[in-house]
Order: structure tokens, then sequence, then C-alpha cells
């Protein structure tokens, strides 16, 4: 795998509100929310994008827009894979029973929906995470190259 130093990202608003918002995931120009974070979890997710694959799961890396070093996107549709830097902590984090994975030393929350699995980092300040495509419903191999730019980029909590 190829690490390499990118550009900043582009975003708009999250793969969830996109088909409701009656966009289509496969557009080039496809919005994702951009996080707001404070400084100090702005500049981990800064230097986490600069660490960031140029293709996860034979999919190549095409940003979408505006502009952010918070995002980051490859492939389409269904083999779409969405990275949001910086989010809040989300509730359902909370949820004792939702399943978890560990891949490369960095663990995750998985939530399944419709739309594809999703994926939080856990113990990990700031929040990363990926929404991925149906493609990936039963697959975490997804999440492997992102393993060492996490560990790199984003300070445990534990």
């Amino acid at each position: 795998m190829t690490l390499s130093r990118r550009r900043p990202l582009l975003v708009l608003s999250a793969v969830a509100v996109l088909a409701a918002a009656g966009c289509s995931s496969s557009d080039a120009t496809a919005k994702v929310a951009v996080p707001s974070p404070p400084a100090r979890e702005r500049a981990a997710c800064e230097a986490l994008d600069k660490l960031l694959p140029d293709t996860v799961a034979g999919q190549k890396r095409h940003d979408p827009t505006p502009e952010s070093a918070l995002t980051a996107r490859w492939g389409d549709g269904d083999a779409e894979i969405v990275l949001r830097c910086g989010i809040p902590r989300p509730e359902e984090m909370s949820d004792p029973t939702l399943p978890g994975a560990g891949v490369d030393g960095v663990d995750w929350t998985v939530q399944k929906r419709d739309a594809g699995p999703r994926f939080i980092t856990q113990y990990r300040d700031p929040y990363v995470e990926l929404l991925t495509g149906t493609r990936y419903a039963n697959d975490a191999s997804v999440l492997q190259p992102f393993g060492a730019p996490i560990a790199k980029a984003i300070p445990k909590t534990v």
C-alpha cells in the first residue's frame, strides 16, 4: 500500500443525507458534511489527511466538494467509502450491543445500515468515521488501509 501526501479533501453532506437529498453517491462531486472540530482535533485530522492512501479496496480516491482536510472519498455507488475526521462522539457509541472490530491496532465500533456499514474509531480523539457502501456489508478488511495512518495521526485516549 502506498501512502502519500494529499491535497486538502473535498466534502459536503454525509452519505445517508445524500440519499435523502436525492443526490447520487456516484456523482463525482458528491457532497459530504464537513465536521467542525476544535483546533487541536482539526490539526490531528489534517495530519491524517496527509497519510491517507490513494486507493482503498481497489477504489481510487476522488474527494467530494467543498475542499476540506477533514473528509475523503474513494469509489462510487455500492463501493463508496467516505471518511470524516473530527466528528462529535456519536450517541450510538454508548450502545454496548454494537459489534466492534480491531484492525491493525485501531479499534472500531460497527453500526449496520441499509446503505452499508458505518465504522467509528474507538479510544481515539478525534473520532474518525467511515461510511461504506453495501459492497462492504460483511467485509471489515476495508478498514486495513486506515490502521497505520490513524495510529500515527490520531492519539489514543485509553
